[in-house]
C-alpha cells in the first residue's frame, strides 16, 4: 500500500532501475496551481503492447520481482490514485528502448494523498542498484534543482556508506528546503 505519493513514486522508479536501463530520469514538480507531477524514464528493456496491456492489469505479474507473489499492483496502484484524486496518467514504452511514466495529481482534491518525504524519497532512489546514472530534477514553486548519481558519488563516495549517507540527507533536505 502507498501511503504518500513519494511512496508511489519510488515503486514506479524502482521499477524502472530494475529493468536493466543505463540511465534512469525522474523529474518532480509541483505547479502554484496545486498540481504535483512526476515523469520516469529509463531506457531498459522496455514492453511491447501486450505486455504493457498486462502490467496494467492488477492481477497479473511475472512472477520474478516477488516470485511469490500472484499480483502485480504498482502501475495499477499508480492509475488509480492518479484518477481518484483528479489527475491523469500516462504510459509509453517500446520493447528494447525503454518506458516512460507520468502521472499528475490535483493537489486541492480531497483524495490527493499526502506528498511524503520527497529528500528520503530521494535519498531511496540514488541508493537503487542497477542503473549507471540516475538524474532527478525538481522543480516547484520556487525554482529547483537538479540531482546526478554520478557526480554524488563523486563528491561523497559510495552512498552505501553512513557517514555518505548521513552528508548525502543533510544536502538533499537543504536543497529542499531552499526550493
Amino acid at each position: 500500500m502507498h501511503f504518500t505519493l513519494a511512496d508511489l513514486v519510488t515503486d514506479i522508479t524502482q521499477n524502472g532501475a530494475e529493468s536493466g536501463a543505463a540511465l534512469l530520469e525522474l523529474e518532480i514538480s509541483e505547479t502554484p496551481g496545486g498540481e504535483f507531477r512526476f515523469t520516469v524514464r529509463d531506457n531498459g528493456k522496455g514492453m511491447g503492447p501486450d505486455e504493457l496491456k498486462r502490467a496494467m492489469d492488477p492481477f497479473v505479474t511475472d512472477g520474478i520481482k516477488h516470485p511469490r507473489r500472484r499480483v502485480g499492483l504498482g502501475l495499477p496502484f499508480l492509475i488509480q490514485t492518479a484518477e481518484q484524486s483528479g489527475g491523469g496518467w500516462d504510459i509509453k514504452s517500446e520493447k528494447g528502448k525503454g518506458t516512460t511514466v507520468s502521472a499528475w495529481f490535483d493537489a486541492g482534491n480531497v483524495d490527493m494523498p499526502p506528498v511524503g518525504d520527497i529528500p528520503g524519497m530521494f535519498r531511496s532512489i540514488l541508493m537503487f542498484r542497477g542503473p549507471g546514472e540516475i538524474h532527478i530534477t525538481r522543480r516547484g514553486r520556487g525554482g529547483g534543482y537538479e540531482i546526478r548519481k554520478t557526480e554524488l558519488t563523486e563528491a561523497l563516495g559510495d552512498l552505501e556508506d553512513t557517514g555518505s549517507l548521513v552528508l548525502l540527507d543533510q544536502y538533499l533536505r537543504s536543497l529542499e528546503e531552499d526550493e
